[in-house]
């Protein structure tokens, strides 16, 4: 058997980032054996609260990040608002496995939507904005409704405007003229319903994808997912097998998120995200490996979990508006509901902070969405 130069249990993994996404990466780490020392500016991050050490510093901060990298044994990251030339400099003389280059990518909507569209992948029409200027000649060519998307840093709605009619185009054409910030206006397409697809991948190039989730909305905030996806098998087919060739188109290694929309022609692909996925959290409970263990099966060069699915299940995320409810009924959860906290301060609730998520076992969505509706209410 060939050797896979694997990192075993007993290392150190280092994490950039302290977030809730790092925080579940390190509870698993953790279960399987290994030491985990995080990166982030806030003392006692979600992260950290379960760590075994914590470097406070910036995550640009590249002596903070290279002290980090001194410690451990391979490096992951936890989300992708991370200045890439530190992680250049971090993959040069470190072990980060995943890489800058779908880092890089992912960050900016023009280098994604170019990319895929390159490689032949389904995208929405789309047309790089820099000016009022360009925003005009975007609008004639994709027409409206269109929606218009900041490059970079935009994410939950942020940096996003629908644009219906001629005063919408005005009010946008004064966002445009804002010097150093590029825009991409996408057409505004139909479609049923979004789905997501989780892709592992490693050095050899092994895959593995989890079962597709459906994605529910609501303020342009992923509020449930429901598995499995109320969406015909080829549909589901489709979303495996073009996450599969994105994430080899793209080299990558660790975790890929691509969302979809699902249009009458089959999947188009919205956005990617190189991490773990807010609409996978549903692989804790629902699936034999989840998507935490996962990613670090696949920074460590460990074979992949089976990611058979276990139980149907919904899971329902938990804004700072919906703690108060969450607490005050949790007493008279039902034994299929599982809760996940993510460590923040509950006395100070952002009412569109993510603070947890719930995971209910059935494999009837509309009761678990009617029953947590009744709770915030």
């Amino acid at each position: 058997m060939a050797e896979r130069n694997s990192i075993l249990p007993g290392s150190t993994i280092g994490i950039l980032g302290g977030g809730q996404l790092g925080r579940m990466m390190a509870l698993e780490g953790k279960r399987m054996g290994y030491d985990i020392v995080c990166l982030d500016p806030a003392k006692n991050a979600p992260c950290a609260q379960v760590a075994d050490k914590q470097v406070i510093g910036g995550l640009n901060d590249l002596a903070a990040a290279k002290e980090l990298a001194e410690q451990v044994d391979v490096l992951v990251y936890e989300f992708e608002n991370l200045d890439v030339d530190v992680v250049q400099e971090l993959e040069r003389n470190y072990r980060l496995p995943q890489g800058s280059k779908i880092l890089g990518i992912a960050q900016d909507r023009i280098a994604e939507k170019t990319n895929l569209r390159d490689n032949g992948f389904p995208v929405v029409p789309f047309a790089v904005v820099y000016n009022a200027e360009d925003l005009d000649k975007a609008v004639a060519e994709i027409g409206l409704p269109s929606v218009l998307k900041t490059a970079r840093g935009g994410y939950d709605g942020k940096g996003q405007f629908v644009l219906r009619s001629a005063e919408d185009v005005a009010r946008a054409r004064a966002e445009v003229s804002k010097a150093g910030v590029a825009w991409v206006l996408e057409k505004f397409i139909s479609f049923s319903c979004e789905v997501s697809a989780i892709v592992a991948r490693n050095a050899a190039g092994e895959t593995s994808v989890f079962p597709i989730g459906e994605n529910i909305h609501k303020e342009n905030i992923l509020h449930l997912t429901i598995v499995p996806a109320r969406v015909p098998a080829d549909i589901q087919r489709q979303a495996e097998e073009v996450g599969k060739k994105i994430a080899e188109a793209f080299g990558v290694v660790g975790l890929l998120a691509i969302e979809f929309f699902v249009t009458e022609d089959g999947v188009v692909v919205n956005e990617l995200a190189p991490r773990p996925h807010n609409s996978g959290h549903y692989t804790w409970e629902g699936c034999y490996t989840s998507q935490f263990e996962q990613l670090l099966r696949a920074v460590c060069n460990l074979p992949f979990g089976s990611t058979e699915l276990v139980t149907p299940v919904v899971m329902i995320n938990v804004l700072g508006a919906d703690v108060p409810a969450v607490l005050k009924h949790m007493p008279q959860f039902p034994d299929n509901v599982k809760v996940h906290l993510y460590g923040k301060d509950l006395g100070k609730l952002e009412p569109k902070r993510k603070m947890g998520h719930l995971t209910f076992q059935t494999d009837d969505a509309e009761q678990a969405i009617e029953w947590f509706r009744q709770i915030r209410e």
